[in-house]
């Protein structure tokens, strides 16, 4: 029987090689294409398991779990990647640690985020949560927030903004999750030629285990992959 180990390398592999056959499918080069592996599943042994296949982003939903995961010494040298929400409460813990927050869905996080890195001589590196499919259930600006948002960016002079996430519909198909996507990378080129400098949009963090070959096709520079990874294993 094979080793935990021997699994997820072979989930890793295998998706990675998905990514590359949806990459050329849209006329992409795979390694535009970053794999954060999301490691909120499991614990510390187990991510470093992730780690030992290649992952070296790994995502967590949780600022605790994040906080608990970069002490361990199997995940020493890991870029961490916040998808999940994150309470103004868990910023001043999380920011050192957090290559790269997904999910800020508010103004008020916003300049919470701008005071944190200010006091502590930080440049963090965000992306707006956008609710593209309408959810009531999602988090996330509404794109016309993010439209009426756009000019007011400059005034957080310590964030970089480097994109925009964004998940799929919960109920929706793959037709609809595609449509989902393309209106996050469609509201990217609206708004990139006007952004403010401390404003690139140039990630568009969308598609995971179940959807991501429909993100690749739209544009995504980011896939945040879970449960793909752990077939077998959980």
């Amino acid at each position: 029987m094979p080793t935990a180990q021997q699994l997820i390398a072979d989930n890793v592999a295998r998706v990675r090689d998905e990514i590359g056959v949806a990459a050329r499918a849209a006329g992409r080069d795979s390694g535009e294409i970053k794999l954060v592996a999301v490691s909120k599943y499991v614990d510390a042994d187990t991510a470093a398991l992730l780690v030992q296949a290649g992952c070296r982003s790994l995502g967590e939903a949780r600022p605790q779990q994040l906080w608990e995961k970069a002490e361990a010494p199997s995940l020493a040298g890991v870029e961490w990647h916040l998808i999940g929400r994150l309470q103004r409460n868990k910023i001043r813990r999380t920011l050192p640690l957090a290559s790269l927050i997904h999910s800020v869905d508010s103004a008020r996080l916003l300049a919470a985020l701008d005071e944190e890195a200010a006091a502590a001589n930080l440049a963090p590196q965000l992306l707006l949560e956008v609710n593209c499919s309408g959810d009531t259930a999602k988090q996330g600006f509404a794109p016309e927030e993010v439209r009426r948002l756009l000019p007011t960016l400059a005034n957080y002079s310590r964030l970089s903004i480097a994109g925009m996430m964004t998940m799929a519909a919960l109920d929706g198909d793959e037709i609809t999750a595609r449509a989902n996507f393309a209106s996050l990378r469609r509201l990217r080129d609206e708004l990139a030629p006007n952004a403010p400098p401390n404003v690139m949009l140039t990630e568009l963090s969308m598609g995971m285990s179940g959807d991501f070959p429909a993100a690749i096709a739209e544009g995504a520079t980011i896939v945040r992959i879970g449960s793909s990874l752990f077939d077998g294993v959980l």
